[in-house]
């Protein structure tokens, strides 16, 4: 880091530190290389690159958790997953959309326990509940949907593209995944404030880290 954008993020911590309304720090790189921090992050190439103590905590008490696919997801190496049903063609959608196996077996469990019947009251079809609307996004037919490869692949390519819609925030990700992406938005891109979303959220969580053998945590990241 140079020396300017050392000091620019010194400033900024120093603000945070003290109290500053809107602490969250936020990182641009320009094509020159050139390293910018502001917590007024008033372009859209600005990434979130520090969150202010307590500001991502939601009602539960837990620290928001994030992902950037970008970055590769990595591969759980949990032999039991193996089975789970189904992992096929989880193992194949994750490896097209760069995400956990583990994350896709955690939604299908919490969306509809790996029934591929599973057709909502809403009309959401399949192993991960996926709305005829969302397949059509994506040209696949509510007929398709029924296909547990099928549903698979549709519900984990919407899933990737939640997360790179809110920048790797996976509890949002997972809220627009229950709510609608829009939902989210209208809420301040915070998880909306419906009782089965609240719900949710941590419930796939929870699947989320048992699958990885571990213990969904509230410390900061």
């Amino acid at each position: 880091m140079n020396p300017r954008a050392a000091a620019a993020l010194a400033s900024l911590l120093a603000a945070a530190a003290g109290g500053a309304a809107h602490a969250d720090i936020y990182k641009l790189v320009e094509p020159d290389g050139t390293v910018r921090f502001t917590n007024v992050p008033d372009n859209p190439r600005y990434r979130l690159y520090m969150r202010e103590r307590g500001n991502d905590e939601g009602k539960s008490g837990r620290a928001r958790v994030t992902l950037d696919r970008r970055q590769g997801a990595g591969f759980n190496v949990n032999a039991a997953l193996a089975a789970r049903p189904y992992h096929e063609h989880v193992l194949a959608a994750a490896k097209a959309h760069n995400l956990d196996p583990a994350l896709i077996h955690a939604v299908i469990a919490a969306e509809s326990n790996y029934r591929a019947g599973a057709v909502s009251p809403k009309g959401a079809i399949g192993l991960m509940q996926v709305m005829p609307d969302t397949g059509a996004r994506f040209g696949v037919s509510a007929k398709a949907l029924r296909d547990p490869q099928v549903n698979i692949e549709v519900g984990t390519r919407y899933l990737a593209w939640l997360i790179d819609r809110f920048n790797g925030d996976l509890q949002l990700a997972l809220a627009g995944y229950n709510a609608g992406e829009l939902a989210v938005v209208r809420h301040g891109n915070r998880i909306p404030p419906y009782a089965e979303t609240r719900a949710y959220v941590p419930r796939v969580l929870n699947f989320y880290d048992r699958l990885r053998g571990r213990q969904y945590a509230s410390a900061e990241r």
